[in-house]
């Protein structure tokens, strides 16, 4: 039991310290012309308020994460990935100032949080 509580101890705190890294991560916005080339300044966006929901029937799956996004324009499309060396994403909806992600992914797989927003 000890050992459970501080995996997930540890599985939290992990999570958090990747939102808080991908954090910083930024997407490109050039403007738009009919010709030549063209360039802006990267923008990005600040994830924060990340909640963990686990699935009521089944606490070893995440049943969604949810986080909110700041940033200079709102984006159009949000994702989320939860394992590094997986390759599913998640999309997620936006509610009320809210991203919601629904998952499948099982908490003891889980080892990041990898969110790509595009404008």
């Amino acid at each position: 039991m000890f050992k459970s509580s501080r995996f997930a101890i540890i599985l939290a705190f992990s999570l958090i310290l990747s939102a808080m890294v991908f954090a910083y991560a930024a997407s490109n916005t050039v403007p738009a012309t009919s010709a030549g080339d063209g360039s802006a300044a990267i923008t990005g966006y600040t994830v924060g308020n990340v909640k963990y929901n686990l699935n009521a029937t089944n606490p070893q799956v995440f049943e969604s994460v949810q986080f909110t996004l700041t940033g200079a324009s709102a984006p159009s499309t949000v994702k989320i990935k939860l394992v590094s060396g997986g390759s599913t994403w998640y999309d997620c909806t936006l509610a009320t100032g809210t991203w919601t992600c629904p998952t499948t992914a099982t908490v003891l797989s889980a080892d990041q949080l990898t969110v790509v927003a595009v404008e």
